[in-house]
């Protein structure tokens, strides 16, 4: 059995692009795919994307054992490390947006700038409560499909769903879960960076998901609130913004990235 200090296997990722870095963090009971892939051509298309999987997600194998913020910060920057990456700029995800902080402010060196979109800085008792009734009805696939259809999605988008296109998110969302569900949203709900937030000292955009009832803008509003010069931006969307508003987060993305090119 390896021992408690064993090293990490390498994470799997999505690498694709060049130019400058940019290195992904996606949120809990997703992947690189599911969370930044429509964004990943125009991405791509200005940075060296590296996008890795967390353990039990996409394609990295499960691995048991509780999962820490400070874990999958260093597993993140190894994989960076691993695709030559000396600095990087640096987009988290839900929960990807505190791993994001979290490499921020142990690597500060490394982290040219900060994109956090729907993202988790800490300290709700509702975001808690919800994230251990996930874990609790993982093994209710049909529960956990109606609260994810209920929780995930804005309720504007939902509403305006043809019933067939309705229909056919219900089935998608009963589709088998990552391995690593469990685990990363327990740490989801454990997780609070808020403390962190004033040593961050470089260019940040907080994307605020306006409709999210996952991750609520409150949430998103501490971080740009505890990030000296950070900059809010909203926009129309429950917690599924490249799905619910891939143009308009294109948009600002892009107009972020070009931003920082022209400094």
């Amino acid at each position: 059995m390896p021992s408690a200090t064993a090293p990490s296997a390498p994470l799997a990722r999505t690498v694709r692009g060049s130019g400058p870095g940019l290195l992904l963090a996606h949120g809990a009971g997703g992947s690189a795919r599911d969370n930044w892939g429509p964004l990943l051509p125009d991405l791509a298309a200005h940075r060296t994307v590296v996008a890795p999987d967390y353990p039990g997600s996409g394609d990295s194998p499960y691995e048991p054992g509780a999962l820490t913020l400070d874990g999958l910060a260093e597993r993140l920057v190894a994989a960076a490390d691993e695709e030559g990456l000396e600095t990087f700029d640096l987009a988290g995800y839900s929960l990807g947006a505190a791993v994001a902080v979290r490499i921020a402010t142990r690597h500060p060196e490394r982290v040219r700038s900060l994109l956090l979109l729907a993202g988790v800085a800490g300290g709700s008792a509702r975001m808690r409560t919800l994230s251990e009734l996930i874990v609790d009805l993982e093994s209710r696939p049909e529960d956990l499909s109606r609260l994810m259809l209920g929780v995930v999605f804005g309720g504007s988008w939902v509403d305006a769903l043809p019933a067939d296109q309705l229909a056919g998110l219900r089935e998608a969302l009963k589709a088998p879960q990552p391995a690593g569900l469990a685990q990363q949203f327990r740490l989801a709900g454990e997780t609070d960076v808020r403390a962190e937030l004033a040593a961050v000292a470089v260019p940040t955009l907080v994307v605020s998901t306006a409709e999210d009832m996952l991750v609520p803008p409150s949430q998103h509003r501490l971080l740009a609130e505890g990030i000296p010069g950070a900059r809010l931006v909203r926009i129309p969307s429950g917690h599924l913004p490249t799905v619910e508003a891939l143009p308009e987060l294109r948009d600002v993305v892009l107009e972020f990235l070009k931003g920082l090119d022209e400094h």
